[in-house]
């Protein structure tokens, strides 16, 4: 079994969430969680935007934000930034959004695995 690729960071003020990003993707989605080579916990997210100039990861924040219902300004690429493998840090009250994250990737989850576009 995989383990959440979300946690709170320490003194409540911010979330961290690991994503495997895929660039250049048919449609913009949340596809899967997935354990990578080291164990850890990822979350695997594809977008249409390519990873050139900085696209991908402006796409990756805008895809966040928007599922979050939150303003860009509060999801950081902390470490990633040139790579699939990235870690965000969404600024805010935890407890709040680790519940906003579950319910996103539940709905979100839960539409995939029934074919919805």
């Amino acid at each position: 079994m995989t383990g959440l690729p979300y946690s709170a960071e320490a003194g409540g003020k911010a979330v961290r969430l690991a994503v495997k990003l895929t660039p250049r993707a048919s449609r913009n989605a949340l596809d899967s969680i997935v354990a990578g080579a080291d164990g850890r916990a990822a979350l695997v997210i594809r977008l249409n935007a390519p990873p050139v100039d900085g696209a991908a990861n402006e796409a990756l924040i805008r895809f966040v934000a928007d599922g979050l219902h939150l303003p860009k300004s509060a999801v950081v690429i902390k470490s990633g930034h040139t790579s699939r493998q990235k870690l965000l840090v969404i600024e805010g009250a935890a407890p709040a959004l680790l519940q906003r994250i579950e319910e996103w990737l539940k709905a979100a989850l839960s539409k995939s695995r029934q074919g919805a576009p």
